[in-house]
């Protein structure tokens, strides 16, 4: 899978985790340089508190674009220390 935005990869892997039809990445997976912390936060009463960043390419920002959740409940466990995308982010399996 791989995730763009601005005609650039912001992440790759074969190994993302599919949960209410959003593909996460591994942290890992995250080309680092597009990305930057946001200080917004939401709450999933299943997931936990969400945090954000904001992703930069070729000088615009998509803020708030990509998610993840730092400390999931255990319901969601298997999302801890991955990211996924909105925001007109393509997420493909190009």
């Amino acid at each position: 899978m791989k995730a763009i935005w601005n005609n650039q990869v912001l992440a790759t892997s074969d190994q993302t985790v599919v949960v209410e039809g959003n593909h996460y990445f591994p942290a890992n997976a995250l080309n680092k340089e597009f990305f930057q912390a946001s200080a917004k936060q939401t709450t999933c009463a299943w997931k936990g508190v969400a945090h954000y960043y904001d992703v930069a390419v070729s000088g615009r920002v998509n803020e708030a674009a990509a998610w993840f959740y730092p400390d999931p409940k255990p319901e969601a466990h298997q999302i801890a220390n991955h990211v996924a995308f909105w925001k007109g982010v393509s997420v493909t399996n190009d």
